[in-house]
């Protein structure tokens, strides 16, 4: 096996018959809550694992159902819970769980990866807990790992929170050679990886916390989660920097290695093992935006005056903590991850968003969320345009970026809120310069919620490691 609210809107409109989009007809969607969404694909169905014992199924990737949510003792997973993990608990000081992860063993029984934090401190444990059907229920089988101790840490040594890491946030997964790891951390001493023993799924010895890949210093980077590529012979390594309620400025990024140990760079060559923080600066702390590639941020597509009738537009706002796919049948790659919303305060939700790898080799998202599309053939006709142009930054903000309306005109120039050239190549690659930046990426007929239309997007990173998204002005409303 591999491993990796609002209403659903439903249109009537009739789809453009143009290539690349949604056969099917407009998707139906179905939104569930379930934080720091952890996928794995079993059989035809997608899970999703998250924190508080929240859980979701689809087969679709587009309509959710909720299995369960709540650290309760009537929770389906792990029933009599609070007795279950009573350890787990009683160390953290806490009455919930934080972002699990599932996997399936070479036993064929699921294993689930727990854990649990004090919150205001890296008072965290960590543990497995195992069942013979991925819906549980799962039977805790202890502790493998903690943290936030005044003494002697599990590594032997004594526990500094600026150097160690905090024990939550585990992702597990398989590499290409067939070992076990597990990758794991957030904040305090750093995102670190652990070799685990594929028979048992527990650490092998004499490890301790294993190997550090980057932060430190209490740098608000967490929710680390792994993904090879067979495309391209790399591991990227997902993160989530800032902090993940409405005004932290959550914000996914990337780094890639051609092992899954590291060392890890970004798309600048820069070393994740520089991206700390600053000694003795908590939080809002600009040390380590720099590092890694911003794939995504705090942003809204504003609807022109020509589409305000269709209703509001579509934007996140403090999106992360995901995790990702690649279907080796359809060679497809999606990032799963919740979200909030434009002026809807702390209510969020599971988003699914298709990936590309562009040119150089990096992994750059769709604009807008999976409804089922497929990359087509397009021509300079399909492309050319109005568009509302996003650009991602690299910064940590909980600002807004707005989009603007740019065009794409068909001598291949750019013109409006941004001016450059673009070319299209290779059915659907993209090439973008925008203020004398380059950026590579694709472009993807795509359905867009907030009109209730399909639409044309393009999606690119620059060497930089930015992004720009750009979705057409809705055909409809023109």
């Amino acid at each position: 096996m591999r491993k990796r609210s609002l209403t659903a809107l439903i249109s009537l409109s009739l789809l453009s018959a143009c290539s690349g989009g949604n056969p099917e007809g407009p998707p139906e969607f179905g939104n569930v809550s379930v934080h720091d969404p952890s996928v794995i694909k079993v059989e035809d169905t997608y899970y999703v694992f998250g924190s508080h014992l929240a859980s979701a199924k689809s087969k679709d990737l587009m309509s959710w159902t909720q299995i369960s949510s709540g650290v309760t003792d009537d929770n389906v997973l792990i029933p009599n819970v609070t007795e279950e993990l009573s350890e787990t608990l009683s160390w953290a000081q806490s009455d919930t769980l934080w972002a699990p992860d599932v996997i399936q063993l070479a036993d064929g029984k699921f294993y689930m990866y727990y854990d649990a934090c004090k919150g205001d401190s890296p008072l965290s444990a960590l543990g497995i807990a195992v069942a013979d059907e991925i819906e549980g229920p799962y039977k805790n089988k202890g502790i493998i790992l903690k943290s936030g101790m005044s003494g002697i840490g599990d590594d032997g040594e004594v526990y500094d929170s600026t150097e160690k890491p905090n024990v939550v946030d585990p992702d597990v997964f398989w590499d290409k050679e067939g070992k076990l790891w597990m990758v794991y951390g957030s904040y305090s001493g750093g995102i670190f990886i652990l070799e685990l023993d594929p028979a048992t799924g527990f650490p092998l010895e004499g490890q301790g916390y294993g190997k550090k890949l980057l932060g430190g210093n209490h740098a608000r980077i967490e929710g680390p989660y792994m993904l090879y590529s067979p495309e391209t012979g790399y591991y990227y390594l997902f993160l989530s920097y800032g902090g993940l309620d409405a005004n932290g400025g959550y914000n996914i990024r990337v780094a890639r290695s051609k092992h899954p140990a590291g060392p890890f760079e970004d798309s600048e060559g820069k070393a994740m093992l520089d991206a700390q923080g600053t000694p003795g600066v908590l939080f809002d702390d600009p040390a380590y935006a720099p590092y890694g590639v911003k794939l995504m941020g705090n942003h809204e597509f504003v609807n022109t005056d020509e589409e305000a009738a269709a209703g509001s537009g579509t934007g996140y706002v403090s999106p992360g903590h995901n995790s990702a796919y690649y279907d080796e049948k359809s060679g497809q790659y999606y990032l799963i991850f919740h979200t909030r919303f434009p002026g809807l305060g702390e209510q969020h939700e599971v988003r699914v968003h298709q990936m590309f790898m562009n040119e150089a080799g990096w992994p750059v998202v769709a604009p807008h969320r999976y409804g089922g599309e497929k990359i087509g053939k397009y021509t300079v006709k399909d492309v050319a345009g109005a568009y509302k142009l996003v650009n991602h930054g690299k910064e940590i903000t909980a600002e807004l970026a707005e989009s603007q309306v740019v065009e794409l005109n068909a001598d291949g120039t750019i013109s409006g809120a941004a001016t450059g050239t673009w070319a299209l190549s290779n059915d659907h690659m993209a090439k973008l310069t925008l203020e004398g930046a380059e950026y590579s990426g694709v472009f993807l007929r795509e359905w867009n919620e907030a009109t209730s239309s399909e639409v044309m997007t393009f999606t690119a990173l620059s060497a930089e490691g930015v992004a720009v998204w750009g979705s057409h002005v809705s055909p409809e409303a023109k």
